[in-house]
């Protein structure tokens, strides 16, 4: 089950008695549960309908106490258990085995969530197992395409604001939210978002406000700066660059990426020469559609030989810094210009 499936069912009051939250978006699960309490629990009892225990040191008596409790003056009691992987995994206290026997009797006036927000229990567990028996298990996976675009047009409503399918798309991929690997979670995001908001002073926001708020992302940079020797133009590549390095990202970072994008690019263009469609060729490079639109995008602008050469003098670049020692910083402001003139 996913987060949109367990919202729907909370709006039916289809509940099960028991869940267990994974994944990577905490922002996600405390919207689940603010959801359930906003539907089952009055505000005046919460006290007494809505329990939430610390999971790190518990004992099964303080989930037992807490669940055997029957809700007062509603139809429903919550009880919330946070990160319990690390008592789970303690042998001595077996509350693995005793939990995955007890949920399985449990009322339907009783929602127990269990949260491993740390991603840290085994789905060997007997109560990972158990649960995903019972249907209760709940992936909060990072929203992509339509979902997050409802997420982040929700919150712009919110702040009575308005913005285009296009920049909404644009300010998606300035915020690396779904770049490949990123680490943002929508925690990162909103927090984006509500910078944007706070400074455009229209209720239409524009492109130009997400430029001057959001900083470029590693990756953008990267793209800029090879567009930048495409067109030949050393003085902005070396601009680009060297506001990259005022940035304090480290020289060798920088190198690297470069390297990535070239052989992704190059990589790109051989799979499409074999045949493979877009949709194949994503799948063999491995990266996030966002990314692999700018690489598709990026391809038109270099050759392969073209490529193969950049390639070949990052290799001379890499075989140098190792042999001896030079200053990272012009050394790669050197390649900046070689790349310009030779590719």
């Amino acid at each position: 089950m996913n987060y949109s499936e367990l919202i729907n069912n909370i709006k039916k009051d289809n509940l099960l008695p028991v869940y267990f939250f994974t994944g990577v978006e905490e922002y996600l699960m405390n919207e689940a549960i603010e959801n359930l309490k906003n539907k089952f629990i009055d505000y005046s009892f919460e006290a007494l309908n809505y329990v939430v225990i610390d999971g790190k040191e518990i004992k099964f008596d303080n989930i037992l106490n807490a669940c055997e409790t029957l809700p007062f003056m509603s139809s429903k009691k919550i009880v919330i258990v946070r990160d319990i992987s690390e008592v789970i995994e303690n042998e001595t206290n077996d509350i693995d085995g005793i939990m995955s026997l007890y949920i399985e009797k449990l009322d339907n006036y009783l929602c127990l969530i269990i949260m491993d927000r740390s991603n840290n229990l085994k789905k060997t567990s007997k109560l990972y197992k158990t649960i995903n028996k019972l249907g209760g298990v709940v992936e909060f996976s990072k929203l992509k395409g339509k979902d997050l675009n409802i997420w982040l047009e929700n919150k712009l409503r919110k702040y009575n604001k308005n913005i285009s399918n296009a920049n909404l798309n644009y300010f998606i991929g300035a915020s690396a939210y779904s770049d490949y690997n990123s680490t943002k979670t929508l925690y990162d995001l909103e927090n984006e978002l509500l910078k944007v908001i706070n400074y455009s002073s229209s209720k239409e926001i524009m492109k130009e406000d997400i430029d001057i708020v959001l900083t470029k992302t590693l990756d953008t940079n990267i793209f800029n700066l090879l567009a930048s020797i495409n067109k030949k133009d050393s003085d902005l590549a070396l601009k680009i660059f060297n506001e990259m390095h005022i940035s304090n990202e480290p020289v060798q970072r920088i190198l690297v990426m470069i390297i990535r994008q070239l052989r992704l690019i190059l990589g790109y263009k051989l799979y499409r020469e074999k045949g493979y469609s877009e949709g194949e060729t994503q799948e063999k490079l491995q990266i996030k559609p966002y990314e692999f639109k700018k690489i598709s995008k990026e391809s038109y602008n270099f050759t392969e030989e073209q490529l193969k050469v950049a390639l070949n003098h990052i290799l001379e670049l890499d075989i140098k810094q190792k042999t001896s020692s030079h200053d990272e910083k012009l050394a790669l402001e050197m390649l900046i210009i070689n790349l310009v003139y030779s590719i």
